[in-house]
């Protein structure tokens, strides 16, 4: 009884030991990987990581991650050109693969959201309009200023904001739900030209994730995000 007494107390002594050492190397590579995407990313703000499963020693000798999850702030992305920031960015990546060098991967398949707030989407709408919440869901007030018949006027229009198919891709695309014509011919023409716009994100996601679903609310525009095979840090 003495004996196996001692070899119980052995194995807890050692479990312990096993389990402090992988929690401490599940965090290292943690710390690793959030400062390889925010190189990578550029990012202004803060980027974490989580990886999911235990033990994860194991997962690593064989380069084989069950989940991993990233959250990122103040992320940049090019819209048509232009940088566009999103405010946050998640995304839980399953069935890694890494690299040989540990500082990225490949998964499987990804899944995430983003969100861009009316200040950002003011920035970019190259049209030098003014966005804010308009008032219920998927709906924005857009505000203008433009020259119409030598005159200086500004409108605001409440509009629609969704994601759409354009040339193979999704666009977010505002559009005026109504235009009041006020009986001038040719404002209702002048205004959308200015309040309506498409704006397609053309770079600044990890690799393979695309834009799946959008939805707006008093904080901002929120998209959805999903993928194959989709690149986490590396090269």
């Amino acid at each position: 009884m003495r004996f196996i007494r001692v070899v119980v107390i052995i194995g807890v002594v050692l479990g312990g030991l096993f389990v402090g050492v992988d929690r401490w190397a599940v965090g290292y590579a943690e710390d690793r990987l959030a400062e390889q995407v925010r190189s990578r990313q550029g990012l202004a703000g803060s980027a974490e990581v989580e990886i999911h499963g235990f033990p994860f020693l194991t997962q690593a000798l064989s380069r084989d991650l069950e989940q991993v999850d990233l959250k990122l702030d103040g992320v940049d992305v090019t819209a048509d050109g232009r940088k566009t920031r999103l405010s946050e960015l998640k995304a839980s990546f399953h069935e890694v693969k890494l690299n040989e060098g540990y500082n990225g991967g490949t998964a499987k398949r990804a899944e995430g959201s983003a969100q861009i707030s009316y200040e950002d989407l003011t920035k970019a709408s190259q049209n030098g309009v003014v966005l804010t919440y308009g008032g219920a869901p998927n709906k924005v007030k857009v505000t203008a200023t433009l020259d119409f018949l030598g005159k200086t006027m500004t409108r605001s229009v409440v509009s629609t904001v969704a994601l759409v198919d354009a040339g193979g891709s999704k666009v977010v695309r505002v559009r005026a739900d109504a235009v009041p014509g006020e009986g001038i011919p040719g404002i209702e023409s002048a205004v959308r030209k200015r309040t309506d716009f498409d704006r397609r994100i053309d770079d600044g996601l990890p690799a393979g994730l695309k834009l799946a679903s959008l939805t707006s609310d008093e904080s901002g525009v929120h998209l959805a995000l999903s993928g194959s095979d989709v690149s986490l840090a590396g090269s």
